[in-house]
């Protein structure tokens, strides 16, 4: 699946740098449909490929960048691979934060 589309490209575009804030707008949502691992993007370089945001699900949610390269390559069993959420609606971080702490 290609995790980028030029839609979001042009929306990463238009929020531009949310690095100021403490409640940036989730633009994109990937996941790992085998495991827990979920990646939230606020930014994205376009030039780079290389998104940051939010990561839960693996041994530490925290934030930071991440490669929507390496996210493609990522071969899961079945034939499965990371996968972008197409029911995501923008969000704001504080949010999703909630909904994870109703789900623990």
């Amino acid at each position: 699946m290609k995790l980028i589309t030029i839609a979001l490209e042009e929306r990463f575009e238009k929020i531009g740098d949310q690095s100021q804030t403490t409640d940036p707008i989730i633009v994109a949502k990937f996941f790992n449909p085998c495991g827990s691992a979920t990646w939230y993007a606020t930014e994205y370089d376009k030039e780079n490929k290389i998104c940051f945001g939010y990561v839960t699900g693996m041994a530490f949610d925290e934030w930071g960048t991440f490669s929507i390269e390496e996210l493609e390559s990522i071969k899961l069993p079945f034939g499965l691979g990371i996968e972008r959420d197409i029911y995501f609606k923008e969000t704001r971080f504080k949010e999703i934060i909630k909904e994870q702490d109703l789900e623990r």
